[in-house]
């Protein structure tokens, strides 16, 4: 996987980080050279591998379900768990960060996550398997903000465009290559070497942080907010549950109404003490950046409309196709790759033309690519679907880096962590939500199409059950054209920044100061 980090420039970054203690005074140390491209494939792996977790295990569930001798429903728990928990501990990233600094906040979280691969691997049943599996989506949490931070915080900002481009390689790849690895190593292996895999990528990445990523602390927060952590906590975990178990339980059940109004009051008390109190866990304040506002509105828009095409086109393929898991991965892993490779190519791209131009170029490419996905018939050929999900990836490579990097740029370092962990929280909380409205409009609209065509004269029970679903497919694929639609004027508000380039020898924005950790 490093090779896909492939540019070497080594560079002097002088800079200098305040460390902020109750009793001390500003001290400056010796710099050291920081070298990007160790830095760069650091990050790298252990966001790659996070992400890869994330995605092993879909196609792996019937399997357990078997091997442990319980329902789909439990088993379920070992992804629910993990997504639930990953996006529970990202609003706590800001200040462990400045706590502890970056560099460590990431590395604990690798070993983590390292040790909860092992654990899940000698489970004993489904629920030490679901336990085992929360602690790793815990410290999976912890990591994407974390290395998003260590990107804006560490490399200068003419240099940031395209470190995020082949950061948000992990993204893409992981998921391209996820289902299909995953149905190989169940096809030759136990299901336990899902997990063991991940332990040498792990200690790879651990030795990475060690030896390349420095060590900083913009600031070091007086306290900890107590308040803050319960309410983000009790906030989030109400408001996942609630969008993630919803088509479960029953949009109406006491369970699934009683969750969201816990969540919604956790929340808003979360907001106002966040607000008021002098040392927040995560600091709102970062709002008043109206460029960073306005590209995490774009962000959230588009990450509903992006998991249309996550969720559907697997299931339409599976169910209506009867394709298996590991050859639905093959015929969708053209587009992830093609994807992949596009985002050195939009980093590029970023300092020439601006955001705003390739975000525009990208809304348009999926709304075309998300479009053309609604004319779906019951044998419509994988060729036309790989060809429109190639157009559709395309676009979300236009958007995705620029979105993320627009609204970080102009953040200050120092809340830089708060940034990324408001940025990773919202988009887990939007995705459960995406996937809670589309599962549910998609049951809703085959009821409705299957009495429509048995009250027109079908009385073949499987046609009318195929015919249903595809046509379902295709009104949720319209609906998830609109709502991209509705971030494309926005993307027009996003301006071009200028960075002035570096003398030699010098960065052009702050970096870190380094010491050996």
């Amino acid at each position: 996987m490093i090779e896909f980090v492939y540019f070497n420039l080594y560079v002097n970054i002088d800079i200098l980080y305040e460390i902020i203690e109750e009793d001390s005074t500003l001290s400056k140390e010796t710099m050291k050279p920081i070298r990007e491209l160790p830095v760069l494939v650091a990050i790298f792996i252990g966001s790659f591998l996070c992400v890869l977790a994330s995605t092993t295990i879909n196609i792996a569930l019937p399997i357990l379900q078997d091997h442990f001798h319980t329902s789909l429903s439990t088993i379920q728990w070992t992804l629910t768990g993990f997504m639930l928990a990953m996006g529970t501990t990202a609003p706590l990233v800001g200040y462990l960060g400045e706590k502890f600094s970056y560099k460590r906040l990431y590395l604990f979280s690798l070993i983590g996550f390292t040790l909860a691969s092992c654990l899940c691997a000698m489970a004993w049943d489904e629920y030490s398997l679901i336990a085992f599996r929360v602690l790793q989506g815990a410290f999976s949490g912890l990591i994407i903000p974390a290395t998003m931070s260590i990107i804006y915080q560490v490399f200068p900002k003419e240099k940031q465009a395209m470190a995020i481009a082949l950061w948000g390689l992990a993204s893409m790849l992981a998921p391209a290559f996820g289902p299909t690895l995953s149905g190989w190593m169940l096809e030759n292996f136990a299901w336990e070497w899902l997990f063991i895999m991940n332990i040498p990528i792990g200690l790879i990445a651990i030795l990475f942080v060690v030896a390349y990523i420095p060590y900083y602390r913009l600031s070091v927060p007086k306290r900890f907010d107590s308040i803050g952590f319960v309410t983000v906590i009790v906030s989030s975990a109400s408001l996942l549950v609630a969008l993630g178990q919803g088509h479960n339980w029953g949009w109406g059940s006491t369970k699934v109404i009683g969750l969201l109004i816990v969540g919604v009051i956790a929340l808003i008390a979360f907001v106002w003490r966040e607000l008021t109190t002098e040392t927040p866990l995560l600091n709102l304040r970062v709002f008043r950046n109206g460029r960073y506002t306005i590209n995490l509105i774009i962000t959230n828009i588009l990450t509903i409309s992006l998991y249309s095409g996550t969720f559907l086109t697997p299931v339409f393929l599976q169910r209506i196709q009867n394709v298996s898991a590991m050859d639905t991965g093959l015929i969708l892993l053209p587009a992830s790759l093609v994807m992949a490779f596009t985002m050195p190519i939009v980093g590029k791209l970023y300092s020439k033309v601006g955001p705003g131009i390739l975000m525009a170029v990208g809304i348009v490419l999926l709304c075309v690519g998300t479009l053309t996905q609604s004319w779906l018939s019951i044998d419509v050929s994988h060729t036309y679907i790989l060809l429109w999900m190639i157009v559709r990836n395309l676009g979300i490579a236009f958007i995705m880096m620029p979105a993320s990097n627009a609204g970080m740029e102009t953040v200050p370092p120092q809340l830089s962590g708060h940034a990324s962990s408001i940025m990773n929280w919202t988009r887990n909380v939007f995705g459960s939500f995406a996937i809670a409205i589309f599962t549910t409009l998609l049951a809703s609209f085959t009821t409705s199409h299957a009495a429509d065509l048995a009250a027109a004269g079908d009385t073949d029970k499987l046609h009318i059950g195929m015919m249903a679903f595809t046509m379902s497919v295709n009104n949720v694929y319209f609906i998830a054209t609109i709502i991209a639609a509705v971030a494309l004027p926005l993307s027009f508000m996003v301006r071009r920044i200028k960075h002035d380039q570096p003398k030699t020898g010098q960065s052009a924005d702050n970096v870190a100061q380094t010491t050996k950790a």
